[in-house]
């Protein structure tokens, strides 16, 4: 009786695992010395209209699926003039029809969506101008370039600069 529970209790956890629909993922690479990762929960597009549609314009977005989206820095940066002390940040984006994007580094990391976002704990706002590619990025995607955070999804794509001291 107690190898079957074990079995039991070992189909149903990979069940779960294997049947998240916005897994999980890291992006980590190195700006100069410092350590960035971002840590995101990645939707797929699935045919779905995203910006203007299951993102809304003008409305805070957890750029990601179910966790907040963290990104981490292991020193201090500078992002948009602005320094960023090393730690762990909740990412969040303004995604808007015309002109550029808000980035959020939020102090509070461990919220769940953005339901209780409030701008009172934003550390950094960078607006960035997006670009619009003709190629579809199906599954969200966070990768650390040589001085930039970068972001692709759907046919958006977003490159927040990033300097170290």
């Amino acid at each position: 009786m107690q190898k079957f529970k074990l079995l039991l209790l070992f189909v149903l956890v990979t069940s779960i695992s294997c049947a998240q629909k916005s897994p999980r993922k890291e992006a980590k690479g190195t700006i100069s010395e410092t350590t960035v990762t971002a840590d995101y929960g990645s939707p797929s597009v699935k045919g779905r209209a995203i910006w203007g549609g299951l993102v809304p314009y003008g409305k805070v977005w957890r750029a990601g699926a179910n966790e907040n989206t963290t990104v981490s820095f292991d020193k201090d940066v500078t992002i948009g003039g602005k320094t960023l002390k090393a730690g762990k940040y909740g990412f969040f984006i303004i995604p808007n029809k015309d002109g550029e994007w808000i980035t959020v580094f939020s102090s509070v990391n461990n919220a769940w969506g953005s339901n209780k976002y409030s701008a009172t704990n934003d550390v950094v706002r960078v607006k960035v101008a997006p670009t619009f590619v003709n190629d579809v990025q199906e599954a969200m995607q966070f990768s650390v370039g040589k001085a930039s955070l970068d972001f692709a999804w759907e046919k958006a794509r977003l490159s927040i600069p990033i300097s170290t001291k």
